[in-house]
């Protein structure tokens, strides 16, 4: 552990662990789970769902503030740790297990049919770029190496709102 309390122990070995317990339990999801397990999937998958987008939406806003702070000023190093942490223990674990379960709900129920499931799924790869790009940006503010302005962050901020009313619309009136 370094003096932020980080745990700085090898990366590649934490994601190996990752992917092993990820394909253990996709593995047991896809091939064990029951129809009868339905209504717990759906409900664990919408939990993922909400903890993931909680994150993708305060993301954005901690790099606007963090982007109007000094270079190695104590708030920037707190929005570090802030930032780090959100990533790795709320929103990296919230979309997997929303991607795992999800994809076994458009697999088991839906069989992959329906224009809005396609559509859905669609706006999920993207959310799921938008993701990529908030943890490089994560990298980047750890190394002081942000170039993107507060109105960047601003607007970025507004990005998964529009992706979720989509994606909600897409579930619930399902219009193709």
């Amino acid at each position: 552990m370094d003096k932020s309390g980080a745990n700085t122990g090898n990366p590649a070995v934490r994601a190996v662990i990752a992917v092993v317990i990820t394909a253990i339990a996709a593995y047991a999801l896809f091939f064990a789970a029951t129809d009868a397990a339905y209504l717990w999937i759906k409900a664990f998958h919408i939990i993922a769902v909400i903890a993931w987008m909680a994150g993708m939406l305060y993301l954005p806003r901690l790099f606007v503030y963090h982007s109007q702070e000094k270079t190695g000023s104590q708030a920037s190093e707190t929005f570090k740790i802030m930032e780090r942490r959100l990533l790795r223990y709320i929103i990296n674990p919230a979309m997997i297990v929303t991607w795992v379960l999800g994809l076994w709900l458009a697999w088991k129920i839906f069989e992959f049919r329906g224009g809005w499931l396609h559509g859905k799924i669609f706006l999920v790869v993207l959310l799921s770029g938008l993701h990529g790009y908030l943890s490089k940006s994560v990298r980047m503010f750890a190394q002081d190496k942000n170039t993107k302005s507060t109105k960047h962050w601003r607007i970025v901020n507004e990005v998964p709102t529009v992706l979720m009313i989509l994606i909600v619309i897409l579930v619930v009136v399902k219009p193709f």
